[in-house]
């Protein structure tokens, strides 16, 4: 998603664009999962790539678009269904529409955690919403020693409203994930984890109107940017997060009968 390469900047109308596009669009996509309401595919050759870009659609049915918008932006929320979150919280503010993040999430005994810092984007579109991040540095959130920090070179979510009370959700990502994976790993991504996240995203959007009604319903900083009490920050203070810059751990001996996916780590 980076620009020339190095720049750090917010991403502009041909940037959602174009990620709409990479959603929509079948071509270079293979088809890796195709059960019930979920899809997931994988691009172009996997074999020669560490780096996969993955993409997932669920079928929504009574959840909004705006509903479903709401609890991807709601990080107070996403505590209540998110079981693989270790920690999440917004970092400053850049724009009305733009902000930076930290993310750390507890990846499958025997693997290490990862964590990222984001630089993270969001349009209204009518009835349909994008939101899609990238990773970047900021000088007062470094790498940590319990984490390894991998890096988002474009992750995010397109909400197309399927009429009154219906959507379709995509999640689009290519994430580096700072480490030489087994193949195992990566095969149980598209076919296992990847699945049961967007189910649970899709049950997260059946529960939110009722939770919301009891947790602050009129605080939406995401559409209402007077609500937001964030720290302004320059991209000035930003730079690009290269993959070479961090440790890179070779985990692809580990077994996969070490590995345990339980329902709730899943």
């Amino acid at each position: 998603m980076s620009r020339g390469g190095e720049i750090v900047y917010i991403p502009d109308d041909s940037d959602f664009s174009s990620f709409r596009d990479q959603c929509e669009k079948s071509e270079g996509w293979h088809c890796q999962y195709n059960k019930g309401s979920v899809t997931v595919w994988s691009h172009g050759q996997q074999e020669s790539r560490t780096v996969q870009k993955i993409k997932m659609r669920i079928s929504c049915k009574d959840v909004s678009a705006e509903t479903l918008y709401d609890v991807l932006h709601d990080t107070h929320y996403r505590k209540k269904w998110d079981s693989n979150m270790i920690e999440t919280y917004d970092i400053g503010r850049l724009t009305v529409n733009a902000d930076v993040g930290y993310y750390s999430w507890k990846c499958p005994s025997p693997l290490k955690n990862r964590d990222f810092v984001t630089l993270r984007s969001w349009l209204p579109l009518g009835n349909d919403y994008m939101i899609i991040n990238y990773s970047v540095k900021h000088p007062k959130y470094p790498p940590r020693k319990d984490f390894v920090r991998a890096v988002s070179l474009q992750t995010g979510y397109l909400i197309k409203s399927n009429g009154a009370n219906s959507c379709i959700l995509y999640y689009l990502t290519q994430v580096d994930p700072r480490g030489s994976l087994p193949k195992w790993v990566v095969n149980k991504v598209s076919q296992f984890v990847a699945p049961k996240a967007m189910k649970k995203i899709y049950k997260a959007g059946l529960k939110y109107p009722e939770w919301k009604r009891k947790h602050n319903p009129t605080f939406k900083p995401w559409m209402y940017p007077e609500q937001n009490t964030l720290p302004s920050i320059s991209l000035a203070e930003l730079s690009l997060q290269h993959a070479d810059s961090l440790e890179n751990i070779d985990e692809s001996n580990l077994s996969e009968e070490r590995m345990h996916i339980s329902d709730d780590e899943a």
